[in-house]
């Protein structure tokens, strides 16, 4: 995995800039399935203090998924800024910032995915089209077989 790691021992107060890459492979350490491909530029504008470090990341790039419609490949389109803050304790150490990147990529995927309008594939939109439509009388008929008032149409229908 590239890891998305901050060196911080050795230099002084100040900003600094790094970049780096998400990939497959590193949604894969992660022990990511949903993710079928990665292609997401990472930068990171870190700024040592005396007493703290701040790092303003930007995130941009693609996150290749399944359509939640016709479970073909879709790329979703990733574009974060967030922002982060290491406490005193620990700035004599590498600041290892790939669990936040990775946190951060994953919640800016929407919640719905889905192809746009009439580009998904046509043989499972078709399939389900004709699914929804059997389903769809199946319940009807569930439903008016359940309903109290069923053994009433049938004397009606006897008289």
């Amino acid at each position: 995995m590239n890891a998305i790691v901050i060196p911080l021992n050795g230099w002084a107060a100040g900003e600094r800039k790094f970049r780096s890459h998400a990939d497959l492979e590193f949604f894969q350490a992660f022990d990511n399935t949903e993710i079928l491909d990665a292609d997401v530029d990472v930068e990171i504008r870190v700024v040592k203090k005396e007493r703290k470090v701040e790092a303003d990341l930007h995130l941009s790039g693609t996150v290749t998924v399944s359509c939640d419609r016709c479970l073909e490949p879709l790329a979703v389109p990733v574009e974060a800024n967030p922002s982060e803050v290491l406490k005193p304790e620990s700035l004599a150490e590498d600041w290892d910032l790939s669990q936040a990147v990775y946190d951060y990529i994953c919640l800016s995927l929407p919640l719905q995915r889905v192809h746009p309008e009439g580009e998904c594939n046509p043989d499972t939109v078709r399939f389900l089209g004709h699914q929804e439509r059997g389903n769809e009388e199946a319940g009807a008929e569930e439903k008016e077989a359940n309903s109290p008032f069923a053994a009433l149409k049938g004397l009606l229908d006897s008289k």
